[in-house]
Parts: structure tokens; sequence; C-alpha cells
């Protein structure tokens, strides 16, 4: 079977986007090819996270990923750091990779704009790291998103370099992979764009969110991107949402309410409040009740058995054991492979 890599980063909870635009879709990859899903502890240094945060975080991941179907069984779960060879063989790729590369990344440049005052040298070689993280079981698939297909063509170029320079065809080029043919993007609940962690609290939906913070944020979220500061601005903005109701044009906060609802609500549901929309009859405290209570459904049994699941610490440790085991009988091999290709060898 074809070995596929993924992993997340350990900042916290997963939300709607992390289950149904990837994890999702791990659960149903788990029975068609050799899997190592990993929790991304090392990559979250990057921000220094408090010993307490960075344990209850994988922790946390963990959980979630057993409460949404992953199979430990079936595939293999691991921590980053409980396999030490990714970091030896993060070294070695250091080696071969260029300043100059790793700064016109596209995520680096970002990171600079966003913590001016962190520029770490781990942001700086987070793709030479992700590149050790697939190399490492010489994965020939990675499910990614379009934010981090720039650091999978550098894995490739890490991975062809080392071949050339030691004029060896060890490592396989890896390319992005999707399971389903259409990917699910899940929108934030304030309309600006896809559900994500660092965009606020009250952008995402948690898999282990209760019923009421659910209502509660959802009854918050924006049906139009306009503020209302003034009477004369209030009339404005009625205007413009009776054009583009006329228009049959949504705002881009109602699109992503109806977005989110075509993926936890049924046809039926969708369809009556699209009808509404067109006719410019519908309620938003109606429709965001409605959306609320089919979230909660949705999540429901994946919160019950994370609340089950994160009592049972025998059990964590025991998944956690296992997987690490697996994932270095992998990463040992492959290590063995590159100090002797490399000239480490024993006299």
């Amino acid at each position: 079977m074809e070995t596929v890599v993924s992993g997340i980063r350990s900042t916290g909870k997963l939300h709607l986007g992390n289950y149904y635009g990837a994890v999702q879709n791990f659960v149903k990859m788990q029975h068609e090819y050799n899997c190592f899903f990993f929790i991304a502890d090392l990559h979250s240094l990057t921000t220094h996270p408090t010993p307490a945060d960075l344990h209850q975080n994988v922790k946390q991941v963990l959980v979630e990923y057993l409460a949404a179907g992953i199979d430990p069984e079936k595939a293999t779960i691991y921590i980053q750091s409980e396999v030490p060879e990714v970091t030896e063989l993060y070294l070695y790729l250091n080696m071969n990779s260029y300043l100059g590369e790793l700064e016109r990344s596209a995520s680096f440049k970002d990171k600079i704009r966003a913590q001016p005052e962190n520029v770490n040298a781990g942001l700086l070689t987070y793709p030479v790291l992700m590149a050790a993280d697939i190399l490492m079981h010489r994965a020939t698939k990675v499910p990614v998103g379009k934010d981090q297909e720039q650091h999978l063509e550098m894995a490739r170029t890490f991975g062809n370099r080392f071949n050339r320079l030691y004029q060896h065809e060890y490592f396989p080029e890896p390319y992005a992979f999707s399971f389903s043919e259409n990917l699910v993007k899940i929108p934030g609940l304030d309309g600006k764009g896809k559900m994500g962690k660092s965009e606020g609290e009250g952008n995402a939906v948690f898999l282990s969110d209760s019923p009421d913070v659910i209502r509660k944020k959802v009854k918050s979220a924006r049906t139009d991107s306009l503020p209302t500061i003034t009477s004369s601005g209030e009339e404005m903005q009625k205007e413009i949402e009776k054009v583009r109701i006329a228009f049959k044009i949504k705002s881009p906060a109602v699109q992503s309410l109806f977005d989110l609802m075509k993926v936890v609500s049924n046809s039926q549901t969708l369809d009556y409040f699209e009808y509404q929309y067109k006719n410019g009859t519908i309620r938003y405290g109606d429709f965001k009740k409605q959306l609320a209570e089919d979230i909660i459904i949705a999540t429901a049994p994946i919160r019950e058995r994370i609340e089950d699941i994160a009592k049972n610490e025998s059990y964590l440790r025991q998944v956690s054991r296992f997987g690490a085991v697996k994932a270095r009988e992998s990463a040992q091999k492959t290590l063995k492979d590159v100090r002797e290709i490399i000239g480490f060898k024993r006299f």
C-alpha cells in the first residue's frame, strides 16, 4: 500500500474545519493506505507554549483523533516528539537547505508580519521539519490544503536534492492528495474566510463545544459584512441588502452560514432557507437557530466520545506508546539507510 502522512499542530482543540476538511477523510484513508497521522508538537514550539499548555493541547488532539474515528489498530497515530529520528533527519536536510529558498517561503513571510517580535529559526526552517516528517516514512501522498502546497513542493526539492547529492534514488516524491474529489472548506462564523483557531474563539465551532456554547456562537455570527455605525449607515445597509436579495446575491457573511449549513444540515432544510432567502422572507434568527441545532446533532457522537476517552488516561498512554513504537520502526529503517548513504558507517 502507498504511504500517507499528515499531521496537525498541537495548538488547541479541533474545529469543524479540521474535521470536515481533513480528519473525516483520514478515517476513510486508514482502510486503504498505510497511514501515519501525527500530532505536531515540535512545530508548535515556534509559538513558545507553556509546558502545561503544550501537554494539554497534545492530549486534546490525541483524544479528538480517536473520538473522530481514527483507529490506532489501522493507522499509526503518534506524537511527533516521541519519534526522535525525525529531528536527526531534520538536521541532515537542514545541511542541504539554503537560506534564500527558506526566506522566500510564503508562510515565513506571513509569520514575520504576524509576529515580528518572535522571528525564530524554527519559523525559518519550518518547511525542513515538515519535509522530515514526510520523508521519514517515505510517503508519496500528503493531504494538505492550498496554504501548505509550497511546503510540500519544498519537501520534494529537499528529497530530490538529497538523492542527487548522494547519487542515490532513495526518497520518493510526495504529492498532494485528497481522498475525496471535492475538498470541503469550512467557513468561519465571522464571514471573512475559513474557520481557524487563530481568527478568534468566536470564529470557530470546536468539536468539544457544548450545545449551549454552539448556540451562543452561531447566534452571534454576522449576517452582513457591513458595520452599522450611524442611522444613515443603517439605511444604506438595508438598501444594499434589498439589492442583494433582488439579484439573489448573498453577502459574504450570509454565504458562509449557508455553506456551513450545506455540510451539517439535510438537503430539505437547506432548500427551505434558500427558498426563503430568494423570496426575501428569511428570518436570520430562525435560520441561525436551525443551523446551531444541526451542528449540535452532527457533532453529538464525537462530543460524547471526546468526554469518555478524555477520562481514560491508561488508554491514551497505551495508544501513544503503541503509535510511537510503530512510527519508530519506520523511522529507524529510514535513518539507518540515510546514515549509510551519507557515509556514517561503523568501523
